[in-house]
């Protein structure tokens, strides 16, 4: 005799909690459907661990000389070849890289961070603060920036890299700051925000537990795009002679040092070159699927003006 099952009846409440997932859980779902993001991803992983192990795989430092193979091309004992001096162009060039990308995650870091409290104060306490603090905004969005940092430049001959990744954070918070206060006169009306008000909750902890999580997702699609923008104003004013300082390295300077033999011996100019297009290539095709994870309706905004 067959036996005839029922079929399984689910109440409401279990629907309901199938249907839930996590919001990281959802957030990886979309990430990980965009094949270019996720190379990007794998690429900007690589190039760390290939920066950071990678002087390690040869017995040359960034500083020592060979000079009985100067201006040598690639090969077994020198993977990039040499330079001028005999020194060898892989580890130059991962050292380079190093910094960059630590330059790089520092300066999006305090910028992005400094924009969300400075945004957040301001929109969230008005009145005199908010005109002060916009004020300052202003200020800075309207000085050349660049003049700036070339002359505080010498000023930093002999002294720690952090002093640069400071100024250069200074000058590339402003506008997130102006878009940050605008979402937070938003949520500052919201019901939540005026009951913890109302129960005497201070306002600093209103801020940063009710007003700032709930634009996470804009810090962090901005702070990863930042990323590479600090790596291409590093590497442009170190090119100048503005940026890291001798004995240190970064893929600016090992361009410009490279430039004027990029003709005749390629390889000096092309490694640091190229590890630099790689590696913002790789942050902004990343930081690109990350807002499309984070904000789905970017996605299909961007398809609805391309129609």
């Amino acid at each position: 005799m067959a036996v005839v099952h029922e079929p399984e009846v689910i109440s409401p409440e279990t629907e309901e909690q199938h249907e839930v997932v996590g919001r990281g859980r959802l957030v990886w779902r979309r990430f990980r459907r965009r094949k270019l993001a996720i190379a990007g991803l794998v690429v900007l992983v690589g190039m760390f661990v290939l920066a950071f192990a990678g002087p390690h795989l040869t017995h040359w430092g960034y500083l020592d000389q060979d000079l009985e193979n100067g201006l040598r091309g690639p090969y077994a004992d020198h993977f990039f070849g040499t330079t001028q001096l005999g020194q060898d162009v892989f580890v130059r060039t991962m050292k380079g890289l190093q910094k960059s990308l630590v330059i790089g995650l520092l300066t999006a870091f305090f910028s992005t961070g400094t924009a969300a409290v400075v945004g957040a104060s301001a929109g969230y306490f008005g009145g005199w603060a908010d005109r002060i603090l916009m004020w300052i905004v202003d200020l800075l969005l309207v000085l050349p920036s660049f003049i700036i940092i070339a002359i505080l430049s010498p000023q930093f001959r002999g002294k720690t890299w952090l002093l640069f990744v400071i100024v250069l954070a200074a000058f590339s918070w402003m506008i997130t700051a102006r878009i940050v206060r605008g979402l937070t006169l938003s949520l500052r009306e919201r019901e939540y925000v005026q009951a913890a008000r109302f129960m005497g909750v201070p306002s600093r902890t209103i801020i940063f537990r009710h007003i700032l999580p709930n634009m996470s997702s804009f810090l962090i699609i901005d702070a990863t795009l930042n990323v590479g923008g600090a790596i291409l104003a590093e590497s442009g004013l170190s090119y100048f002679g503005f940026g890291v300082q001798f004995p240190d390295v970064s893929l600016g300077n090992l361009i410009a040092d490279g430039v004027g033999s990029a003709l005749t011996f390629p390889w000096i100019f092309f490694f640091p070159g190229l590890c630099l297009i790689v590696t913002v290539l790789a942050v902004n095709v990343m930081g690109d699927g990350l807002r499309d994870a984070l904000d789905p309706y970017s996605s299909a905004a961007k398809a609805r003006t391309i129609k």
